[in-house]
């Protein structure tokens, strides 16, 4: 049973994205899963949003050596997160877009990763949710030509954190997961 107590609810037990108090659900919690795609490195970030306040409930890197396989790269980013959608079970998955101007060679390697993170969330039945740069940073700092040094401070802000995510790519992770749910709350109410 996926049971937590976070403390920006108080007392109260969340269990299966509702809050319980005395007089039955008085909250509703969105879990979900930030990604920043990559191949080298997959920064992850799991939080509990509620009515606009953040928690985070995991955060990391999938690392994959140099120098391995592509194959055994993909399969062991596709592993590790199915593992993490298992162990927590979240309402969404958001994922940034990729954006490359230079290197080929790069940016499909990393588009590979990418294919084999949506598939791990598909298999899983998690609704995936796609977010620009330019957008994540609009909605952290208000301006989508954003320092990456605002968008970290932001993330821990809003996370309520006490150092900034490393690497860099588990920060943006955070960031793409709060960046879904504040756009889930405006564009849909959700969270209010």
């Amino acid at each position: 049973m996926f049971l937590l107590t976070m403390p920006f609810c108080c007392d109260r037990i969340i269990q299966y994205g509702k809050v319980y108090g005395e007089l039955g659900v008085v909250a509703e919690i969105m879990v979900i899963l930030g990604i920043d795609p990559g191949i080298a490195t997959v920064g992850y970030g799991v939080i509990a949003a509620e009515g606009g306040k953040f928690q985070a409930l995991e955060y990391g890197a999938v690392i994959t050596p140099a120098h391995t396989l592509l194959e055994k790269r993909l399969a062991t980013i596709y592993d590790e997160l199915s593992a993490i959608i298992k162990r927590h079970k979240p309402d969404a998955m958001a994922v940034e877009e990729l954006f490359f101007n230079k290197n080929v060679k790069t940016a499909i390697d990393v588009a590979h990763g990418r294919g084999v993170i949506l598939l791990a969330a598909e298999r899983q039945g998690l609704d995936i949710y796609e977010y620009t740069p330019l957008q994540i940073k609009q909605n952290l700092v208000g301006y989508g030509r954003a320092e990456k040094g605002q968008i970290m401070y932001m993330t821990k802000l809003l996370l309520g954190l006490t150092e900034t995510p490393k690497p860099d790519d588990t920060a943006d992770a955070l960031a793409i997961a709060i960046c879904h749910a504040n756009f889930i709350s405006h564009n849909y109410g959700w969270g209010k």
